[in-house]
């Protein structure tokens, strides 16, 4: 369709005029990006103004940004806690917002082993939505064409639960994908999925992951861009395939479902798309029984143009294994999102994994964003470009001055609105999917299971460190322990060290036993003993790089590689987790 040049936007040509809409709209908030910081506080302190956490600060009325920072304290969850247990247990008065919370959305991030729980309101919908239509008009500024075919995405709804008060409590985007805007949503040829929503809202996760893979080798030729919201779970998806390709091809060849798949709606859906065909079948075979898989995703989907995955911050460490099997296709990082806001997008997402910025968009939320190593936090067009910033958000929902914990580097601007390269999580140590363990939690499950060790064979962990292994998919936590045997006491037996992984597990918060026992995204936790002394080389080799002998302290966690493979040059037994950990969509009461 041609499109009237005058709808050209700064960005590039649009491809169709809802396009060029979409881009307007991003010049617009980005060009007024400070007034419209001003116009959203004032808009979420008049409407909130009588919510008993903003009455609770004596505001008096005053909706202007000096005001309200002189007056209201920068806030972790842990501050608001208490008043999100009284909502989570059925107070429907005005605490947070004046609009009603409509549902939880839990966060990845735990408070004392538990997902924290994030209000949200319904019109948060449709400001997510809003993010959401303008990531396609960006796209197809880099990649034409992507109306003549479909995206292969692996989508998938999550465990939800209800609080005592009946409230939902799920993660965001099982509640965008179970809410009318993306079930009902109209057809846009920019937008068609090879999924149908029978297999993405499908609680059961093989059934879901089986019925999206025989979709997507149906339709392979339709395929112009395969994807997963982490990286971390599109590789899971061709572990998938690696296990059950003989299975799906047997359904292609006979045009029936295999008995496994027991979803009436599944089922039903899948008689309508689901036919003989014995050369795509053969095809999958050729393809799929050799043991080199190196490019497996274009030999399979041949019209891919990009993967649309997230392959920053923890992500980073699936890229090689991403081009190994993508056969060096682009990766693009279309969103910077979270369960309690979402941020911002990708203007150039075509551009290297190291080189990701997101421009943030200043009408999702009010901005502040804390200089590391200072206190004072500033405005959204304040940031100074090389710096880094934790940053802070104020929401319609009634979260105010609230730190996400998200390490941003400021990259540029767009307009005024700047662009971040997203560096970490704040005090994050291990991470392969959504789990995220931090430092304390991994000290805690240490000594839970060297209480075992004492206790069955009086041995102690001296020392120990970890690491993130991505070479196995699923990833999994693998734990270096340096051992103390007590002269005369015996060496700990297989079965007690593999008792030990399991402590640690059971030890460790509810999202990393939700991946490991629902979302079959974390594998068993792995703990590799090494020979005394170990860590004493693992001192000599920082100090010869360096690192001064007084303040040098053993890491908790390793990624550099000649480290990683010190230690396991020194690994005299490996030891894996014998079973799941205990888990359940219920929530712990405090």
């Amino acid at each position: 369709m041609a499109v009237d040049s005058s709808l050209s936007s700064p960005l590039g040509p649009p491809a169709c005029e809802k396009d060029a809409k979409a881009l307007r709209f991003i010049e617009e908030m980005t060009r007024n990006a400070d007034t419209v910081q001003e116009n959203l506080l004032a808009e979420i302190l008049r409407r909130n103004a009588e919510t008993e956490y903003l009455r609770r600060f004596k505001l008096g009325g005053a909706t202007d940004r000096d005001t309200f920072k002189s007056k209201l304290p920068i806030i972790t969850y842990e501050d608001l806690q208490p008043e999100i247990q009284r909502i989570a247990d059925g107070d429907r008065s005005p605490i947070l917002s004046a609009h009603p919370i409509s549902e939880f959305l839990t966060s990845s991030g735990t408070s004392a082993g538990e997902r924290k729980l994030m209000p949200t309101i319904q019109e948060e919908l449709d400001r997510r939505q809003l993010l959401y239509s303008l990531l396609m008009p960006v796209m197809n500024l880099y990649v034409p064409g992507l109306d003549k075919g479909k995206g292969l995405y692996f989508l998938f709804v999550k465990s939800e639960t209800k609080t005592p008060g009946g409230l939902p409590a799920r993660p965001v985007l099982t509640s965008y994908y179970k809410s009318d805007k993306f079930r009902s949503r109209p057809y846009d040829p920019y937008n068609v999925y090879t999924s149908p929503n029978e297999a993405i809202l499908c609680p059961d996760s093989f059934q879901s992951m089986y019925s999206q893979m025989l979709c997507g080798l149906l339709d392979r030729l339709s395929v112009l861009r395969v994807g997963a919201v982490f990286a971390s779970g599109l590789l899971r998806a061709i572990r998938f395939l690696q296990l059950h390709w003989s299975r799906l091809a047997n359904d292609i060849e006979s045009g029936s479902l295999d008995s496994e798949i027991t979803d009436p709606s599944i089922r039903q859906c899948m008689s309508d798309i689901l036919k003989p065909d014995q050369k795509l079948a053969e095809f999958i075979r050729r393809e799929c029984e050799t043991e080199n898989w190196e490019g497996i995703i274009t030999r399979i989907w041949p019209n891919t143009k990009y993967l649309d995955v997230i392959v920053t911050g923890a992500m980073a460490q699936y890229i090689p294994t991403l081009e190994y099997y993508s056969g060096g296709l682009p990766m693009a990082c279309t969103m910077y999102a979270s369960s309690e806001c979402y941020f911002g997008l990708n203007l150039n997402p075509m551009s290297k994994p190291s080189e990701v910025s997101y421009t943030i968009m200043p009408n999702m939320a009010y901005f502040e964003f804390i200089p590391l190593g200072g206190s004072k936090a500033v405005e959204l067009v304040d940031v100074k470009i090389g710096k880094e910033y934790e940053l802070v958000v104020t929401t319609y929902a009634g979260l105010c001055r609230y730190r996400v914990g998200d390490i941003l580097r400021v990259t540029g601007f767009h307009n005024s609105a700047p662009q971040f390269h997203f560096v970490r999580r704040k005090n994050v140590l291990l991470s392969i999917d959504s789990d995220k363990t931090d430092e304390s939690e991994l000290q805690k499950a240490v000594e839970n299971a060297s209480k075992l060790l004492l206790k069955e064979c009086g041995t102690r962990v001296a020392e120990y460190t970890s690491y993130a292994d991505t070479s196995t998919i699923p990833g999994h936590y693998v734990l270096y322990w340096e051992l103390l045997v007590r002269e005369g006491e015996r060496q700990p037996s297989h079965d007690t060290l593999a008792r030990c992984c399991l402590e640690m597990e059971e030890s460790l918060n509810s999202v990393y036993r939700q991946c490991r026992v629902a979302d079959n995204s974390v594998g068993p936790l792995e703990i590799r003993v090494v020979r005394n002394g170990t860590f004493e080389e693992l001192m000599d080799y920082a100090i010869s790089r360096g690192a001064s002998i007084n303040q040098y302290k053993v890491p908790r966690c390793v990624n550099f590689t000649p480290i990683v493979e010190l230690l396991d040059s020194r690994v005299v037994s490996a030891h894996f987790s014998p079973a799941l950990p205990h888990w359940t969509p219920e929530r712990r009461r405090r």
